[in-house]
């Protein structure tokens, strides 16, 4: 039964209780992360045992790249949702960016360095388009106060665990069975899917005139003489050789191991140029602001500063992580190191429920903690789990193998981390920044995911392994991880601790907001 004070449209296809579009969307979403993660829970160990397997220093060089392109991934969604709101609209760019990571997911079963580097860049061009856009046409599906709204995206964000929690397993079985090429073409079969799913709505009319271009004159305008629904999509694979580039320029793989640009790629240095730009344009936006906004602003970039330290230790998932996994951590047949990624969305699937109907119980006894205190209580539970990892060299066997009992723990509480923190920062982002910088406080926001890797590339680098060796373990290697994370640990803890103590000036520069 709806909701009293739902708002439904006459004629708008139903089904269980929300717009029959929703579920279209779920199912493309659901194939498109399972094509993400897939392809992500191989791509460390196939950089370092296929790609770097000739280079002594291939660790180091594999958190570059994978750094380099996880910081674009994120960075192309803010181009991608402008052209769409200025020019393609959802549709066609969901479409566009569909298509650029399925070519991205079947080149990279090519076994060519070259067609490496071609495939990661299609598929940070094509997530830019894809990704910021299936978000927004959720809630394009439903008018302004219709209190589905919520529950809709709980279901849709769901889709995004499913394919987050399979996609490693099978991905990472038929990488082990058959090869790597074969992981990553059943990633870019399963983008094919969603694929079919979504264009399946649109010939069944089910999305109606929503997810159109905002300016059909601007989107037929031609440009050069070539209309700009036309010349986006050639732009967009012009750029990919340019990505591709960039991607590569820390090594020069076919020569020797010399950097061609000191120990930092161009990416590296586009991302800190970008960087020193925006936090002059904050400082500036600082000064214009009054007293009131500027406190609020300050908590909206504390916020992503923190949600950015967060994610940094995060994403290290997918790469120290599972290179640990894959080296010292005794799988015995459970799972393989690829398919230890899945463990983050299992938990997140299991626990998103119970921890949303905490906060709901919380709130009724005017318990709920407020933000300041849930991003410290995230950052501490993100320590404590590298803590744990940390821990496992005290039960270490003599080949220096761990119990999977410690990644286990270490990703259940991880993931508690993140459930405390992810789902309320997006919205303070829109609730404490002055209405004029909204749009561009959102920007920064996306961007904090992409800085995010750096954060990455940098950890990786200091905990690369340097050997010939291309099944690198034991004591040595245990030595390296469980130090590196002990490290991580005590920032992680001591930037919660820091959030926590000063939480109570927070809550004053937040105000009224929660």
């Amino acid at each position: 039964m709806l909701d009293k004070g739902a708002s439904i449209s006459k004629g708008e296809p139903q089904l269980f209780g929300h717009p029959k579009g929703l579920f279209y969307l779920f199912f493309a979403e659901l194939w498109e992360r399972f094509s993400f993660y897939g392809m992500r829970a191989l791509l460390t160990l196939y950089m370092v045992e296929e790609i770097f397997k000739s280079l002594s220093n291939r660790d180091f060089a594999t958190a570059a790249v994978y750094a380099s392109y996880g910081s674009l991934v994120y960075a192309s969604t803010v181009i991608g949702g402008q052209i769409s709101d200025k020019i393609l609209g959802m549709r066609a760019s969901i479409f566009l960016g569909g298509i650029l990571m399925a070519i991205g997911h079947f080149v990279l079963a090519i076994e060519n360095d070259i067609a490496f580097f071609l495939a990661l860049a299609f598929i940070i061009v094509g997530n830019g388009f894809f990704k910021p856009n299936i978000s927004t046409f959720v809630g394009a599906l439903y008018k302004d106060g219709d209190v589905r709204k919520d529950s809709g995206f709980t279901i849709f964000y769901m889709g995004i665990n499913i394919g987050g929690w399979i996609a490693p397993l099978l991905c990472g079985w038929l990488a082990v069975k058959y090869g790597y090429h074969y992981g990553f073409g059943l990633a870019g079969i399963g983008m094919m899917a969603g694929l079919i799913f979504f264009w399946s709505g649109i010939k069944k009319n089910i999305f109606g005139d929503k997810g159109m271009p905002p300016n059909n004159e601007v989107y037929e305008k031609p440009i050069i003489g070539i209309p700009q629904k036309t010349l986006i999509p050639i732009i967009a694979v012009l750029c990919v050789p340019v990505i591709a580039f960039f991607l590569s320029s820390y090594k020069s793989i076919t020569t020797d191991d010399t950097p061609i640009i000191g120990e930092k790629n161009l990416v590296g240095i586009i991302f800190l140029i970008i960087g020193l730009a925006i936090a002059s344009y904050l400082i500036k936006i600082l000064i214009g602001v009054t007293l009131e906004e500027r406190k609020k602003l300050i908590m909206a970039i504390l916020i992503t500063f923190f949600m950015t330290l967060f994610w940094g230790f995060h994403e290290l998932s997918g790469s120290v992580i599972t290179l640990f996994a894959s080296r010292n951590v005794a799988l015995d047949g459970i799972m393989t190191a690829a398919q230890t990624n899945s463990l983050n969305s299992m938990f997140i699937i299991i626990l998103a429920i119970p921890i949303s109907l905490l906060w709901g119980y919380l709130s009724k006894k005017n318990l709920n903690p407020r933000t300041p205190y849930k991003f410290g209580l995230g950052l501490v539970l993100a320590g404590a789990s590298f803590y744990i990892l940390a821990l496992s060299k005290g039960n270490a066997d003599a080949n220096g193998m761990v119990p999977f009992a410690y990644l286990l723990v270490m990703y259940l509480v991880l993931s508690i981390g993140e459930l405390f923190m992810s789902p309320v920062g997006l919205s303070k982002i829109t609730d404490l920044s002055p209405k004029k910088i909204v749009a561009f406080m959102m920007g920064i926001w996306f961007l904090s995911s992409a800085y995010a890797f750096q954060i990455v590339g940098f950890i990786g680098k200091q905990l690369s392994v340097e050997s010939t060796d291309a099944n690198v373990g034991g004591l040595d290697t245990l030595g390296i991880y469980t130090d590196g994370f002990m490290l991580i640990a005590k920032y992680a803890l001591g930037a919660g601790l820091i959030v926590i103590v000063f939480s109570p000036l927070m809550k004053k520069l937040m105000g009224k907001v929660h």
